[in-house]
This record gives structure tokens, sequence and C-alpha cells, in this order.
């Protein structure tokens, strides 16, 4: 625990086997309650080894349902174990694991809800081996979502990220996407409900086991980042509010 609440890492893994261990005994269990991985249909051994790394919170879906479906099960699993804090950490070691007490700090301080770790402070990104095309991506969808949304933040496309358990329970993730533009409704349904958000500095590393998506779901990702910007500007306005920023059934 930190600052008696419960801080649960979740894992969306997909055929993360070679990099998984790795990741796990980066953790700090001196602050960490539990691990959830959630297996997206792998085609290796991830969950075999999670299972022999002892990690308890085990899910495997029966088909891949994409990348936001396993987020959603990961969330939902933590809910169930009465976590305070939830912190996702990439299965493929693209993020460092090292920042998860510095991350679950700021909540537990109650400094920020939300905690971001950004590759686009300093200078991680590139030097960490981020294609060019995606930098320049990252940062022109950036710049357009600060506008269209009256944020400051310095990227929104990061998979390293913290939350508090009462933020996750303002918003309706459930009516998100379940591939990959999920990470961006989700931050946009944060920012809409008038949560803040803090970052850190992240480094971040691409080799050929971080998992990583081809260029014409890149393009796709970024239209979609688009239309979501676009339905918050909406929202605010008044014009219209989409489904994802409507409030969460009981």
């Amino acid at each position: 625990m930190i600052k008696e609440k419960k801080l649960v890492v979740i894992m969306p893994a997909y055929n993360a086997e070679s990099t998984l261990e790795k990741v796990y005994k980066e953790l700090n269990f001196n602050i960490v309650d539990d691990v959830i991985l959630t297996d997206d249909f792998s085609s290796d051994q991830t969950l075999k080894l999670a299972s022999e790394l002892g990690i308890k919170h085990l899910r495997r879906h029966d088909q891949n349902l994409g990348y936001g479906a396993n987020q959603k099960t990961c969330y939902h699993l933590a809910k169930e174990i009465g976590a305070d804090i939830i912190i996702m950490v990439h299965p493929d070691y693209q993020y460092t694991p090292k920042l998860v007490e510095a991350m679950a700090s700021i909540i537990a301080n109650n400094i920020y809800p939300v905690v971001l770790g950004s590759r686009i402070l300093g200078k991680g990104a590139i030097k960490g081996g981020m294609p060019i095309y995606k930098y320049l991506a990252n940062r022109i969808l950036t710049l357009i979502q600060n506008i269209l949304m009256n944020q400051k933040l310095s990227e929104y496309h990061t998979g390293l990220r913290a939350f508090s358990i009462e933020t996750l329970n303002d918003i309706c993730y459930e009516n998100n996407s379940d591939d990959f533009i999920f990470d961006n409704e989700m931050l946009a349904q944060i920012l809409y409900k008038g949560h803040q958000i803090g970052e850190v500095t992240c480094p971040t590393s691409y080799f050929p086991e971080a998992s990583s998506i081809n260029l014409s779901r890149s393009i796709k990702y970024g239209f979609g980042v688009l239309r979501v910007s676009f339905q918050y500007f909406l929202g605010k306005l008044g014009v219209y509010v989409p489904k994802i920023f409507r409030a969460p059934t009981a």
C-alpha cells in the first residue's frame, strides 16, 4: 500500500512472453499490492509464464477482442479486488515499471487524480527509438487536441497511465472502443468530467519485441483521435454530447 491506499498494477497483455518477466521483476512489491494480467488470446505462453511468476489475478479472453477490450477487463477486475490506485504497465517493456512508485505517490498524496508517463517531456521519445513519423504525428495530434480540448498536455498517446479509483468510477469507459482509440477516448472522458491530469517524464524503448501498430492502423488511430477531439469540443459547446461523455449508468 501507499498512504493506506491499495495499489494495483494492471497489464493488458498480448504475446508478451519474451518481456513479461523483466517487467514483473522491476515492480516494487513494497508498495504494489496486486498485479492483474489479462491475456487477449495470445498465441504464445504469456498466460503460463504469468502463472509461473506468481501473478494471481489472471484472465484470458476466448478470442482476440482488442486492446481497448483488454483494458476494460483489467479495470473491471481491479474494481473487484478493491483497488484504490490503478496503474497500467504494458508487459512489453516499452515503458519502465520503475516509475510506478512516483506516479502512485502523486495520486496517493492527492496532487493529481490521474498521472501520465510522458515520452515527450524531455527527449525520451527520440532517444528511445520512436520512429520519426510517429513522433511528428504525436506532436501534430497533441497540438490539435490541446486546442480543441483547451488543455496543455505534452502528449495523449502514452500507454503508461495511473488513475484513482474515484476517477475511473466517474467515467463510462465501457462505452469506449475495443480498439486502440480506447486510450484517447478515456483521457477525453476524464478531462470532460473536469479531472486534472499530471505528467512525469518517461523514457521509452522501441525494439522488436515491443508492441507497435503498423502504418495503416496508425492512420486509422489518427483519424479516431481527431474524431474524439471534435466530439469533445462539440460536447462542451452543448451542440451534441456523444455517448462516451454521458454519465455512467448504475
